[in-house]
């Protein structure tokens, strides 16, 4: 699918790539299989976000940690393109960023087994979980879904994604995040509470993952405001780094 009319929102203007590359430059050629890849995020129907994935992110907000994972869905027309422009809504002043592990599912999965379920893994990308967090603490101190504080356009900014091979164990990479070139967070998926294999079994015994469908596997500590003006980086080390502004959104 051409990017130009792909549910991802693209940094304007939008050239013939199919998608953004990690290091903020665009390409207008990729070999058929790395295409096949970048696709999956075009073509898949959901996000499905794990809170308090990280001990320490739980405590750093007050929260205790989770004895099963705390789901939450995500629009897809909330994918941002690396290079694009976070967008803060009025009346708000910031959003908090929430760097993560993105697993990309590559088949439909449904009420499958831990022991098979890496399996169904397409693939793998960096991610945030923009968070409207004012909106967030209302809606949780009402019993409300966090659906408005989580799920706005430009909310889920996200890298191009990697093959799995470049991955051979996901559970041992570092993320890290800076605000205008300050480290804010920096963190290692070998501590995540509820680990990927598990992640996807329980999920699809709830849903059923499809083609292109994004699990979001939580944060490390560190997580904190941005606000407009400011700019984003994030990474997976040696492997990508992304980039984002952030901007006011302005209703026409």
């Amino acid at each position: 699918m051409h990017m130009c009319t792909s549910i991802i929102r693209p940094s304007p203007p939008c050239s013939g790539a199919l998608f953004a590359s990690n290091r903020g430059t665009k390409t207008t050629f990729k070999p058929p299989r790395m295409a096949a890849y970048q696709k999956l995020l075009t073509v898949g129907t959901k996000i499905i976000g794990v809170g308090r994935n990280y001990a320490a992110h739980a405590k750093e907000l007050g929260n205790p940690v989770p004895k099963e994972p705390v789901l939450f869905l995500k629009p897809t027309s909330s994918y941002l393109e690396n290079g694009g422009k976070i967008e803060v809504p009025e009346p708000l002043e910031a959003l908090d960023h929430e760097v993560e592990l993105a697993v990309v599912i590559g088949q439909r999965a449904r009420d499958v087994p831990e022991a098979k379920a890496m399996d169904y893994v397409g693939g793998y990308a960096l991610a945030l979980d923009m968070t409207a967090r004012e909106i967030q603490s209302t809606a949780k101190s009402a019993g409300l879904p966090w659906s408005v504080a989580k799920g706005q356009d430009t909310f889920t900014p996200i890298s191009s994604v990697l093959p799995k091979s470049m991955l051979p164990d996901p559970h041992n990479i570092e993320l890290w995040l800076k605000v205008d070139g300050e480290i804010r967070q920096k963190g290692s998926t070998s501590d995540m509470i509820f680990k990927i294999p598990f992640l996807i079994s329980h999920i699809s015994s709830i849903f059923t993952l499809l083609e292109g469908d994004v699990i979001l596997t939580g944060t490390p500590q560190g997580v904190g405001p941005v606000k407009v003006g400011q700019k984003i980086e994030a990474g997976i080390t040696g492997l990508l780094d992304v980039h984002f502004d952030v901007g006011r959104r302005h209703r026409h």
